[in-house]
């Protein structure tokens, strides 16, 4: 029998209505009650419940730590981990938890829903379901999933390639410059080309996240004491949303800004506010500028894989010139190099 742990953390997926309409989370217990199929499946099945359940909207980084300890915990007498999460912060766990969980060798997925378990049409049943028969497959002995995935809407993306981008939709996740991992229809279709094969033995646990990562997303006409302003902020790195393939302003006075910052220490790293294609830094000219400054490639990188990977380089490591040098490259899957 296959064993398969279950994190409830909270999210749509287990809400109902309160008095006044409004929908709140609520405990695992409904969930059971509402899909009977889960006491019939031959899965040995361990909840864990976070108490007070959150709603996705409050997730933090020592959440993240606590779920990557939970799957270190019971890592070796588990064949799978399902996590059942909010939607709305659900990418960026996924990714966060894919750098603090190196070397997986079994499938960790994160699913939930876009209408409660309790509504006449919701999303819930199919997505948990899936995810469980995907979270438990085996071949020859060996996880099919061995990475940190998503499973929404009958499609499964790797977590650190994903984003959600609809709030109105069952399918409310997409993974565009990355292929969906397997597609579940009759039968559930792997992707097997696409797949994390980990040939690593040890599953090492990461146990550090540096949150100081700031943000600068570009527009035309940005004030230049605005730029200044998130630039000097309390923070090692910053993640910048530039225009199509890297593009910036060819302005002077904003590529002294960058350069000060960078000089003093700080980490730029360049992703598209595009979400698909890639960052081609020296392409054109609105971007040679700053790839002789020193600016990070975050290539194709969602923005999700960006914060939560300089938040888990910056805990590895205390010197910026070593966080510079691992955010541009390939450490779980997360980004594509087009040199």
């Amino acid at each position: 029998m296959k064993n398969i742990f279950i994190i409830y953390t909270g999210g749509t997926i287990g809400m109902v209505q309160d008095e006044n309409g409004t929908f709140v989370p609520f405990d695992f217990d409904l969930i059971q009650k509402n899909i009977p199929d889960l006491s019939r499946v031959d899965y040995q099945l361990t909840v864990h419940s976070f108490e007070p359940i959150i709603d996705s909207s409050n997730m933090t980084p020592a959440i993240w730590l606590q779920m990557a300890q939970l799957i270190r915990d019971n890592y070796d007498r588990c064949d799978g981990f399902l996590i059942l999460h909010g939607s709305d912060t659900m990418a960026f766990t996924a990714s966060a938890l894919s750098f603090l969980l190196e070397g997986l060798q079994k499938p960790v997925i994160l699913s939930g829903s876009q209408l409660p378990i309790g509504e006449f049409r919701t999303d819930a049943r199919e997505n948990l379901m899936t995810a469980l028969e995907i979270a438990s497959t085996k071949h020859n002995g060996v996880s099919v999933i061995q990475e940190v995935c998503i499973l929404f809407d009958n499609k499964l993306f790797r977590g650190n390639r994903s984003f959600k981008y609809n709030s109105a939709k069952f399918e409310a996740f997409r993974s565009p410059n990355y292929p969906v991992l397997a597609e579940a229809g009759i039968h559930i279709k792997y992707n097997f080309d696409a797949l994390l094969n980990n040939q690593q033995e040890e599953l090492v646990f990461h146990d550090k996240l540096d949150n100081r990562v700031g943000v600068l997303r570009l527009f035309p006409g940005m004030r230049l004491e605005t730029i200044q302003a998130i630039l000097e902020s309390d923070v090692r790195s910053i993640v910048m949303e530039t225009f199509g393939s890297g593009n910036t302003t060819t302005d002077p006075n904003f590529l002294a800004l960058l350069k000060q910052a960078i000089d003093k220490g700080k980490i730029i790293l360049n992703i598209s506010q595009c979400k698909v294609g890639s960052v081609e830094l020296g392409r054109y000219e609105t971007s040679q500028g700053l790839k002789a400054i020193g600016v990070c490639n975050g290539y194709d990188m969602t923005f999700e894989a960006a914060i939560t990977k300089l938040m888990y380089l910056q805990g590895e490591f205390g010197d910026q010139d070593s966080v510079a040098f691992w955010v541009e490259k390939d450490i779980r899957g997360e980004l594509t190099i087009n040199d």
